[in-house]
C-alpha cells in the first residue's frame, strides 16, 4: 500500500519445544545452528536476537508460526525524498503521513493486543540520491530501521522489512529507454545488497520482502520516469518475474545467514487472481523451501478501501473471499509459504464499518484453514499508537483470540479442520442479501442488466465489477435492474438522490451471464439520462466482455484506451467507439440507461 490511508524467540534451546507443540516435529530442529556471530550486528545494537538459522524449517511451516501479524503502516515508508539531505533526521520522514515516532512501548502494545509478527514497510530512497547515480543508503536511516526491527525482535515477534512504493521509482523498469531500465536494476541490486549486508547477522526471525504492490501494472508508472509506460501486460509479467529473481539472487549472494534466510516474493500487483496466472513465475532459489509469496486482500475495494459501501456479509461476499483464498493453495501446495501481507477494512478516519468483524473473522478462518499468515494493514485505525490500545472492543477481541499462543495447543490438522468447519457453517448461515429490497438476483440461468457506478470521489458506488452484486452498494442507492429474457429494449437506472454523488470515476452497463446465455448479442445504448435529462455521448459505446461471462458496455473507463480485440458494435464500424462515452462532472441524482439488446445476426 502507498498512501492508502511473531512467533516466540527462535533461540535453539527454546524453539525446539515450541515447534514440537505446534508442528509435532521436534526432531526437525535438532540440527539448528548459528548462521553468524550474533554479537556482531552492524553498528553494535543490543538485541536479544541470537542469529539462529533453522535450516530445516520450511516456508509453509514458518507461515503458520508467524501467527497473527500487523503492519507499521504509514511510518518508515512515508515519503519525503525531495526534502532529503545527508543530515536529514530519519524521524522527520517517519512522521510525514501523520503517525507518531515509533517507540518500543508501541510495539509492546501491539504484542500485548494479540499481534505476533510485524511488517515494517520502508521507503529506502528517502535516504539516497539516486537521481545522481548515488545509491548509497544513509547509515542513519539504516540505524533507525534497525531500532524498530529490534523493538519487535525483543518482544518475541517475527519481522518483515521491504521496499514499499518508495515514490514510484519502479516506473524506471517500464521505460522505453534501456538506460533507464539498466539504472533501475543497478539501484535495486545496490539497495538490496546494502540492506542484506547490514542485517545479515540477524536470525531467520527477520524476513526480507523484495517489493510491495509495484511489481505488475505499476512498472509503467510515469511519476518518476516520464519514458515509462512501454510495457504490455505480458511484458509486465516478464519484468516482474525478472525483478523477483534478481531480488533472490542479490540477497543470496551476500552469504552468511542470508544464504538461508526466508525471502518474501511479491505477487503480481499483490492481487490473488493476477498472481495465480501462469504468467507469474516464482523465482528459482539456491536455498531449499525458503521462499514465501505475498498477496494483499482488499476485496471488494468499495467496501475495504472507500466510503462507497458500508456493510459486508452476504453469501456472495463469503463465497468470493473463500474462493480467492482457496486459489492461493496453488502455491502453498508447491511448498511456498503464503503471506497476506496486507488486509483491512479501512475506516478512512471514521468508525469501524458494519461487517468488519465478519470480514476479519472469515479471512482469519481461511488463513487457519490453509496455513496462511495474515498481516493487518494499520495506520492507528485499529491499534492506537498514542493510547497503546485497540480502538474497538469487538475487533480487539478478534485479535486477542487469534494470537499464536492461544492456538498453539492444537495440531496443524486440528486447527485446519476446525477452521474449515467454521467457514462452511458461516457460509451456510449467511444471508443472500443484507437488505429486504426486491432487486432481482442472478443465478446461472438468469441474465440481469444493471449500471455499474463509482463516483468521481469514490464515495458512492453500486455493484462495480463484472460480478453482479446488488448488495455491493452505498447506503441509500436505489437500483432498478432488468431481467433479460431475450431480444428487446430495456431500461435500468440508479437513484442516488440521498447521496452526494458527483461525477463518474467509472461506469458501465453490465449484463450478468450475458455471454453465457446470449452469446454474440450486442447491447446498443439508445439513451442516457442524468437527473431526468437526456445527455449527449462523446463517442460510440461498444459491447465487450472481460471474463467471457458478463457482457459490458463502458460508459466511463479511464483504465482502457481503446476497444479491445473482439469488441462488438452494431454495423461493425468501431472507428468512433471508445471506452469513455460520457463526460459529466456534476452532481448525479439519477442515472438511467435505455438500450436495445439483440443478436449480432
Amino acid at each position: 500500500m502507498s498512501i492508502k490511508s511473531t512467533i516466540r524467540k527462535s533461540f535453539c534451546k527454546g524453539f525446539t519445544l515450541f515447534t514440537a507443540a505446534v508442528l509435532g516435529c521436534t526432531a526437525m530442529l535438532t540440527g539448528c545452528g548459528k548462521g553468524g556471530d550474533s554479537s556482531s550486528q552492524a553498528d553494535g545494537k543490543n538485541t536479544s536476537d541470537d542469529g539462529s538459522i533453522h535450516k530445516e524449517l520450511t516456508a509453509t511451516e514458518l507461515a503458520r508460526l508467524l501467527g497473527n501479524g500487523t503492519n507499521l503502516g504509514n511510518t518508515m515508508e512515508a515519503y519525503g525524498h525531495k526534502s532529503y539531505s545527508a543530515d536529514t533526521d530519519p524521524e522527520s520522514f517517519e512522521t510525514l503521513w501523520g503517525q507518531p515516532v515509533t517507540t518500543e512501548e508501541m510495539i509492546k502494545g501491539m504484542k500485548a493486543n494479540g499481534f505476533d509478527s510485524l511488517r515494517v514497510p520502508v521507503a529506502w530512497t528517502n535516504a539516497m540520491e539516486y537521481e545522481k547515480g548515488d545509491y548509497t543508503i544513509n547509515s542513519a536511516y539504516l540505524d533507525r530501521v534497525e531500532e524498530i526491527i529490534n523493538y519487535a525482535l525483543d518482544n518475541d515477534m517475527y519481522v518483515i522489512i521491504n521496499d514499499h512504493w518508495d515514490g514510484s521509482w519502479w516506473g524506471m523498469f517500464g521505460s522505453s529507454e534501456q538506460s533507464d531500465v539498466d539504472k533501475a536494476f543497478e539501484m535495486y541490486k545496490s539497495m538490496w545488497t546494502q540492506i542484506a549486508e547490514r542485517y545479515k547477522n540477524y536470525s531467520d526471525r527477520l524476513i526480507f520482502e523484495g517489493a510491495n504492490e509495484e511489481l505488475g501494472d505499476r512498472l509503467n508508472d510515469t511519476d518518476v520516469c516520464k519514458n515509462s509506460g512501454s510495457l504490455s501486460k505480458s511484458e509486465c509479467y516478464e519484468m516482474t518475474n525478472k525483478i523477483n529473481q534478481t531480488f533472490v539472487d542479490t540477497v543470496r549472494a551476500t552469504g552468511g545467514n542470508n544464504a538461508q534466510r526466508f525471502l518474501l516474493i511479491a505477487g503480481y500487483n499483490t492481487d490473488i487472481t493476477m498472481t495465480c496466472s501462469d504468467k507469474f513465475q516464482m523465482p528459482t532459489d539456491t536455498a531449499k523451501n525458503k521462499l514465501l509469496l505475498s498477496v494483499h486482500y482488499y476485496t471488494p475495494w468499495d467496501y475495504c478501501g472507500t466510503k462507497g459501501r458500508s456493510d459486508w456479509g452476504t453469501k456472495s461476499d463469503y463465497e468470493e473471499q473463500n474462493r480467492l483464498f482457496k486459489n492461493m493453495t496453488k502455491y502453498s501446495e508447491q511448498g511456498y509459504g503464503i503471506i497476506i501481507g496486507e488486509y483491512a477494512v479501512l475506516t478512512n478516519g471514521g468508525d469501524v464499518k458494519k461487517g468488519t468483524d465478519k470480514f476479519f473473522n472469515n479471512l482469519l478462518d481461511n488463513c487457519d484453514a490453509y496455513g496462511f499468515a495474515p498481516f493487518l494493514w494499520d495506520c492507528s485505525d485499529f491499534f492506537s499508537r498514542s493510547e497503546l490500545t485497540m480502538r474497538d472492543e469487538t475487533i480487539a477481541k478478534i485479535f486477542d483470540e487469534r494470537r499464536r499462543d492461544n492456538q498453539s495447543s492444537m495440531t496443524m490438522e486440528e486447527e485446519r479442520a476446525k477452521a474449515a468447519k467454521k467457514i462452511e457453517e458461516t457460509y451456510a448461515a449467511a444471508p443472500e442479501k443484507l437488505t429486504d429490497d426486491t432487486t432481482p438476483q442472478a443465478d446461472e440461468n438468469t441474465a440481469v442488466a444493471w449500471i455499474m457506478y463509482q463516483s468521481a470521489d469514490y464515495s458512492v458506488c453500486y455493484s462495480v465489477g463484472d460480478e453482479y452484486d446488488p448488495a455491493s452498494k452505498s447506503d441509500g442507492v436505489i437500483a432498478e435492474n432488468a431481467v433479460i429474457d431475450g431480444e428487446g429494449t430495456y431500461t435500468v437506472s440508479l437513484d442516488m438522490s440521498s447521496n452526494n454523488a458527483n461525477g463518474i470515476a467509472f461506469s458501465a452497463l453490465g449484463i450478468a451471464n450475458g455471454e453465457k446465455l446470449y452469446p454474440g448479442y450486442i447491447a446498443t445504448i439508445d439513451e442516457i439520462k442524468i437527473n431526468g435529462e437526456a445527455v449527449e455521448t462523446i463517442a460510440d459505446g461498444y459491447t465487450t466482455s472481460d471474463d467471457e461471462l458478463c457482457t459490458r458496455v463502458n460508459l466511463v473507463n479511464q483504465w482502457v484506451s481503446a476497444p479491445p480485440e473482439g469488441a462488438r458494435i452494431s454495423g461493425g464500424d468501431l472507428s468512433n467507439a471508445a471506452p469513455t462515452i460520457l463526460d459529466y462532472p456534476g452532481r448525479i441524482n439519477t442515472l438511467e440507461i435505455t438500450f436495445t439488446y439483440a443478436s449480432e445476426k
